[in-house]
């Protein structure tokens, strides 16, 4: 393996941009999946449905739109977000979000089920019961947001095309393995690759030991 320089800022990239991109999204998916549990209105099996068809949406097509929307001729060029690690944050949120929404909405909407006549009896507040449920199911949560890192980091397509695959800037694991591979570095590729595996491995290990708490 080659840990150096460019082997450990383009592992430090990718770790940065999903973790940044699976926080906010953790934060949109809270508020948004616990307003759907508590909230019945008209449109509601709508919204659940358009959530869970996104999580099907091609990445490439998330990075096409994007590409479009943040190109110099596009409606956002005015702000230079193309070709720099914010847009390959975005790119990601897009694509995780609806996973994450899809599957905190499960997670809460079955805790607010059984919990409800208890939570009902305490007469408390909204926001109180809605943080009595996330506290009971923090753990699921925690699986929800494992689940998300994975699928960010181990995302191509949307982040090569917003992201350029430029040198010390956009270069994260996924889009340097299908460079190297390319240019016949294998040594780095393999690095690469075993790393991303490894990672995959320990989230994979931390869900199963939350699965059993």
């Amino acid at each position: 393996m080659i840990f150096t320089g460019p082997y450990l800022n383009i592992v430090f990239l990718s770790l940065y941009v999903s973790l940044i991109a699976v926080i906010l999204s953790a934060v949109l998916s809270i508020i948004i999946s616990s307003s759907l549990v508590i909230n019945n209105f008209k449109g509601k099996e709508f919204i659940l449905l358009l959530f869970s068809s996104l999580m099907s949406l091609p990445p490439v097509v998330i990075g096409l739109i994007l590409y479009i929307l943040f190109s110099s001729s596009g409606a956002l060029g005015f702000m230079n977000l193309l070709y720099t690690p914010s847009i390959m944050i975005l790119a990601q949120l897009l694509i995780i979000t609806p996973i994450v929404i899809t599957l905190s909405y499960q997670v809460l909407s079955n805790l607010y089920v059984i919990h409800h006549e208890y939570l009902f009896s305490l007469h408390t507040s909204t926001s109180k019961k809605l943080y009595t449920i996330i506290l009971e199911g923090r753990n699921d949560l925690l699986i929800t947001l494992l689940t998300g890192l994975g699928r960010a980091l181990s995302e191509v397509g949307a982040v090569i095309i917003v992201g350029g695959n430029i040198a010390h800037n956009t270069r994260v694991m996924t889009t340097s393995i299908v460079l190297e591979t390319s240019r016949g570095d294998l040594n780095l590729a393999l690095s690469l690759g075993v790393t991303l595996l490894f990672i995959a491995i320990l989230l994979n290990i931390i869900i199963f030991y939350l699965k059993k708490r």
